[in-house]
């Protein structure tokens, strides 16, 4: 019969660090493949948004050329409008619907409240626009509250 080798303080020892070691890499491993993706994701959202400042000056210029085109009624300035619009859409940006939408502080800007239904957005003075699901530019709205009767009219 053969007899068994007992372990020696040195080999378990030898064996506590192997997996003290393995430990440590499979933690250094872990921390650098998050960093990675963490790495990966910004350079993502950095991507998405690097146009967020030019993107955000055209829209005055855009505007200013619907202005033009509700005035002019100019074929081609109509054709530069849309074709503006159509850049615009590519690069993530849209235009927010804010008539008859609750009054949102985050979204939009009240200009003046206006006789109209309580809290609700009565007219759109400037638009608002996003750009994928950040807001660029906030809508600038007219907000309706009821107005009080005069004390006389009451019934």
């Amino acid at each position: 019969m053969k007899q068994q080798k007992q372990p020696t303080d040195d080999q378990e020892v030898k064996v506590d660090e192997s997996e003290e070691w393995k430990g440590k890499y499979l933690r250094a491993l872990a921390d650098y493949q998050n960093l990675e993706k963490r790495t990966y994701q910004e350079a993502q959202i950095t991507r998405k948004y690097a146009n967020e400042f030019l993107l955000t000056r055209l829209l005055s210029v855009s505007d200013t050329f619907e202005r033009a085109l509700d005035h002019l009624k100019d074929q081609g300035l109509g054709l530069a409008v849309k074709e503006l619009r159509s850049v615009f859409s590519e690069h993530g940006v849209t235009k927010m619907e804010v008539i008859g939408k609750p009054f949102d502080p985050m979204t939009m800007e009240c200009i003046d409240v206006v006789d109209g239904q309580e809290g609700i957005v009565i007219e759109e003075v400037a638009p608002g626009y996003l750009l994928y699901d950040k807001v660029i530019r906030v809508a600038k709205v007219n907000v309706g509250k009821k107005v009080n009767q005069p004390a006389g009219d009451q019934i």
